[in-house]
């Protein structure tokens, strides 16, 4: 039995499928840890893997490989250094399970396995794993640790077990992706569970991005009597030392709490749009990425968190004026680009324009000009951003926003082609207030320039798709403070008709915007994958039918 316990908090960003780059990542921080006297580092959930691995968890050849890495790992822990308590997919009994496993010794000493599987929302673990049951704790070198894996932390029941059949310390092990007000929601749950069992809790949680969910990190340890015992920073890669006495009343933290205090507001926002791209791009092996750079500030704003997550290096836009184009959005365009140190280039579409409307003029003969010619213009500038990007290896990334995408205002393989979406879940209000803050903010480890990214009259001037003469969206979509209010309602929170009216908005108009968000529904089905910060983005999040009967108002 020991009295001294230290145990390292290792945030790392793993990559879902790259096993061997995985535990190179484990090696390396234990590596850390051990310069640093850990006794015991534990790690994200299912970091071996990647979370979340969904269907590959269902090939044999995965879990194969993922329990030869586990053993490897395992083996290496007979050099005296620190043991590691690590997530891997674990069969037992031809069951797949969500599991943690204790590895010290050089052998496999224990497995816990995840009891309450998430069934919402992105997760999907009923679909790949099974509930594993009661468990008690796992005793490591004489101090009893009580394992719960992510979701089992929510309830009380996982923890008054492992309390009540002795544990002393409490460790959970997480990929618990950002949302908006996530941070508090965790740090809430956690103390419920240290008041309830009086034991203190580390909460370990990885960081980085897959596919459209961000991991923020912000991993952190409580002590018993709910003060904080160290947290580590979000958005990025950390080891957190936390060092442990045991006394009359227990185990409590030894010494002053290392802690980081986590972004919040438009800065944690911001900063999840920069990880999910980095490593949507990175992790996927493009050279960077390329956009059509329009001197709007849809465009102005995803150009700069592109430059903040990859160096103005990897990015390269495109203008693509039509006879439309203004002098002020020729000058923007131009202007962004220079602020932010990108390669910039004029691609003019008006060539494609007089084209089409050569080869269209018989099967057009007796109309008159309409959004179909409107459209034509789009899925021009969408197919000189496809050519480049095919020529020279770059992603093609779209540059709208989550209100466009909500009432279909974006053109289907048009300016909603591309790779990723950056602003998938933002809505124009977020962009605007976004756009205001990184013009006078910026943090250290964005490779991006400090000051103004953006010219203040992308910000201030009206939004336009720039399509016909005289165009801006608010004439055609309303003013955005009401409709994101009223897209709020409806995609966030599933609220009737009349109680958005009851907020103080236009009951035609109500009815109008959740027409338009049934309508579009369709296209989103054929969007490009975004980043999700919210706590319902487009996809997994939010499943509604195409064909759909149900229309405004029942």
């Amino acid at each position: 039995m020991t009295d001294a316990l230290s145990i390292a908090v290792a945030q790392i960003n793993p990559t879902v499928g790259d096993i061997k780059g995985n535990v190179a990542r484990i090696r390396a921080f234990r590596a850390e840890a051990a310069k640093q006297g850990a006794a015991l580092v534990v790690y994200p959930e299912l970091c071996l893997a990647g979370y979340q691995p969904e269907d590959l968890v269902l090939k044999p050849a995965f879990l194969d490989a993922c329990r030869a890495a586990a053993e490897a790992l395992a083996a290496e822990t007979a050099d005296g250094g620190p043991a590691l308590l690590i997530g891997a997919p674990w069969v037992e009994g031809a069951l797949p399970y969500n599991a943690a496993l204790l590895l010290d010794g050089g052998r496999i000493l224990a497995q816990r396995y995840k009891q309450d599987l998430p069934n919402y929302g992105v997760f999907d673990d009923k679909r790949v794993f099974a509930g594993g049951p009661p468990q008690g704790p796992i005793v490591f070198r004489g101090v009893r640790l009580g394992v719960m894996i992510c979701e089992d932390m929510w309830k009380p029941d996982v923890s008054e077990t492992l309390a009540e059949s002795g544990a002393e310390i409490l460790v959970v092990p997480n990929g618990s992706p950002y949302e908006l007000s996530k941070t508090d929601e965790r740090l809430q749950l956690a103390l419920a569970r240290v008041v309830e069992t009086g034991l203190p809790l580390i909460y370990v949680n990885q960081v980085g991005g897959q596919d459209e969910v961000v991991y923020d990190g912000a991993s952190f340890a409580l002590d018993a009597d709910r003060s904080l015992a160290g947290q580590a920073p979000a958005f990025r890669e950390a080891l957190l030392m936390t060092r442990w006495a045991r006394g009359g009343a227990g185990w409590r933290r030894d010494g002053a709490p290392d802690v980081a205090p986590p972004p919040s507001g438009l800065e944690a926002i911001y900063s999840a749009l920069v990880v999910g791209l980095g490593d949507y791009v990175t992790k996927n092996r493009f050279p960077g990425v390329i956009l059509g750079l329009s001197g709007g500030i849809d465009s102005a704003l995803t150009a700069a968190i592109a430059v903040d997550a990859l160096g103005a290096g990897r990015v390269r836009a495109v203008m693509m004026p039509s006879p439309y184009t203004s002098r002020e959005s020729l000058e923007d365009a131009a202007a962004v680009a220079t602020l932010l140190g990108i390669a910039y280039e004029s691609v003019s579409i008006e060539p494609a324009m007089s084209a089409f409307a050569a080869m269209l003029a018989g099967a057009f003969k007796g109309t008159k000009p309409d959004i179909t010619e409107e459209n034509i213009q789009s899925r021009a500038r969408g197919l000189t951003l496809m050519a480049m990007s095919n020529k020279f290896g770059h992603m093609v990334v779209s540059t709208g926003n989550k209100s466009e995408m909500s009432v279909g205002y974006a053109t289907l393989y048009g300016d909603m082609c591309g790779g990723y979406a950056v602003l998938k879940d933002v809505y124009k209000t977020t962009v605007f207030e976004l756009c205001r803050w990184r013009n006078g903010h910026r943090r250290d480890d964005w490779h991006g320039p400090a000051g103004p990214v953006m010219p203040e009259r992308v910000i201030t001037k009206p939004p336009t798709a720039e399509l016909k003469p005289d165009q801006t969206d608010e004439a055609s979509l309303g003013p955005y403070a009401k409709l994101d209010d009223i897209l709020h309602c409806l995609v966030e929170n599933e609220m009737r008709v009349e109680d958005i009216v009851a907020r103080g908005h236009d009951e035609a108009y109500v009815r109008r915007v959740w027409r338009m968000l049934d309508l579009a529904e369709y296209k989103r089905r054929q969007a490009p994958p975004g980043v999700k910060i919210s706590r319902r983005a487009f996809g997994r999040d939010r499943r509604y039918p195409i064909t759909n009967g149900f229309k405004a108002g029942g």
